[in-house]
């Protein structure tokens, strides 16, 4: 404990109502969607919405399920190799996971309205598809130089005297604060007499005859209380993190949509969505003196959402092979719960006798029931707009584009009464976010009618300014203060596929990578009166997935 944290909490001015914990961060991840759904699908690299006559149009532009003239049920598997590799300070690491998929089932029944009237069609579908992944496995470690987690600790605990009995279920107590203080990582304790023109007060004990008598280092120094103010641990400490995380959202659309003369295509989507993410991190701070600590946080959020998407194809002209599409999707209405843990084991110095002291801090030991902490909370992702150009020469060959944009600084927490005042201090962050755009090209040949190659494209915008990070509450529950600043995507597809009378099968190949820059906290720093945000060195991380997906069904 020989360095004084002069660092303050990052936004933490603002008091939240009790037990945040949600961040932009995981606002952005329940926010995007994969690339996923049938074989086809994927190996046009998803830019069918205005093409149509495939089931996973039905999540893009719900009209594209109107160009069905006869009924279909298809299902689609796949194969996973998930690649992350990250380098800090010269250190490199790589680590891969490989997990089996269940990508979609569906079916479509149409229904043949006559000839004699505009209405041609009505068709109903259903389709199941994996709509995000979260797998992904993390790690990285060096010296983190004038940086510590310690510091941003003791800057959540700033401005607190008294922890009280329960200081786990305080409104006022942010937990990395109070796991810090439990630790012994963060502490008021201080060799000096005054702190920021303060007068400290004397840190005592009585001794055998009653005596006040002041406590003094293992130098002889006297030691003072400095209410409110605590320091952090030391520089230098050589950092090691890893993180899990699993799981991913799944979607589930029904359909209705109408075909009026072969020339116009609406359509309406209804979809429910189950989210299942989990993240467990892991993070060490060793200081080379046989002090240091280890954080764990074990972290989930599940629940359901719904939306509500409407589609559009049009033919501009009676004979041509051109079509236009367009699609709006309202936000998603997740209601959702926050599940938490965390444990600190540490070893650091006592400041009076100069001992090694060991401590082991679990969260669940200090709550009622001995069990996880559970916050339930409401989200709204943003609007998303749609629009598609298709266009088929003869039989032989179709050509699709599309484009797609999210706003993901309109998102919303909420609490579970819709109220998005109560996260106030959440939403006031969502500037760090900006609209993420999305471009889908794809074509399709047919060597002879039953086999066909694809190929496809698809590049999205990064969601986060450079400068982002996870700021959090000076009340929040969250223990894992890691985040990454993810940049653009792009997606590559290849596909074939056979089409028989009634039987058809697909395959597709899909490499997705995009780089990121990770940081395993932040550290805000007082600067000429003005908050600086510092961090350790970016940690450059690149993110690959490749897939393999085998799509079988059958039209009558």
């Amino acid at each position: 404990m020989k360095k004084i944290s002069v660092l303050i909490a990052l936004g933490m001015l603002m008091i939240a109502p009790w037990g945040m914990a949600q961040t932009i961060y995981d606002g952005a991840k329940l926010t995007g969607k994969d690339l996923n759904g049938t074989a086809r699908f994927v190996g046009m690299g998803g830019a069918m919405g205005a093409l149509g006559g495939d089931i996973s149009t039905i999540g893009t532009n719900p009209a594209g399920i109107g160009l069905y003239r006869s009924s279909d049920v298809m299902t689609s598997f796949g194969f996973s190799l998930y690649g992350n590799e990250s380098q800090y300070l010269g250190k490199k690491f790589n680590s891969d996971l490989t997990k089996g998929d269940f990508n979609n089932i569906g079916f479509v029944f149409s229904s043949k309205i006559g000839n004699e009237t505009p209405l041609r069609f009505v068709n109903f579908g259903f389709n199941y598809h994996k709509a995000k992944s979260f797998n992904n496995n993390m790690r990285m470690e060096g010296n983190l130089g004038l940086y510590s987690q310690t510091y941003l600790m003791a800057s959540q605990a700033a401005g607190i005297e008294k922890w009280g009995d329960s200081p786990y279920t305080d409104n006022g107590i942010g937990w990395l604060s109070i796991l810090g203080a439990d630790a012994g990582l963060i502490r008021d304790i201080t060799i000096h007499d005054k702190t920021g023109g303060v007068n400290n007060i004397p840190y005592t004990y009585k001794d055998e005859q009653g005596k006040e008598v002041q406590y003094k280092d293992i130098n002889g120094n006297p030691l003072y209380i400095s209410p409110g103010h605590f320091e952090g641990m030391l520089d230098n400490g050589y950092a090691n993190f890893r993180s899990e995380e699993r799981g991913g959202i799944d979607q589930y659309d029904f359909n209705v949509s109408f075909n009026f003369n072969d020339r116009v295509y609406l359509g309406l989507t209804l979809g429910a969505y189950s989210v299942d993410y989990n993240k467990y991190t892991f993070y060490d701070e060793d200081y080379g003196n046989d002090e240091g600590y280890n954080l764990q946080s074990w972290n989930r959020i599940k629940g359901s959402g719904f939306d509500v998407k409407l589609g559009a194809i049009i033919r501009p002209f009676e004979y041509s092979p051109f079509r236009v599409g367009l699609a709006i999707h309202t936000p998603i209405f997740y209601s959702l719960d926050y599940k938490t843990s965390a444990q600190v084991i540490s070893d650091v110095m006592d400041v009076v006798t100069g001992e090694i002291k060991g401590y082991d801090v679990k969260s669940w030991d200090n709550l009622p029931g001995k069990g996880d902490m559970i916050l339930p909370f409401d989200f709204q992702t943003p609007w998303t707009y749609n629009v598609s150009l298709g266009y088929t020469v003869g039989k032989s060959l179709a050509l699709g584009a599309e484009y797609e944009y999210q706003d993901y600084s309109s998102m919303k927490f909420k609490d579970t009464e819709g109220n998005s005042s109560a996260y106030e201090f959440e939403n006031s962050t969502t500037s760090m976010l900006k609209g993420v755009s999305t471009v889908r090209l794809g074509l399709e040949y047919k060597v002879i009618p039953q086999f066909a190659f694809r190929a496809g494209y698809n590049y999205s915008t990064a969601a986060f300014h450079q400068d982002a990070f996870k700021d959090l509450a000076i009340n929040s529950i969250q223990t894992d203060t890691d985040f990454a600043n993810s940049k653009s995507m792009s997606n590559y597809t290849l596909g074939i596929g056979y089409r028989g009378s009634m039987f058809y099968a697909d395959l597709a190949y899909k490499y997705s990578t995009y780089k990121e820059n990770f940081y395993p906290f932040v550290n805000g720093l007082v600067d000429g009166g003005d908050t600086v945000i510092g961090s350790p060195e970016a940690t450059k991380v690149t993110n690959t997935r490749s897939q393999v997906l085998f799509t079988v069904g059958m039209r009558f």
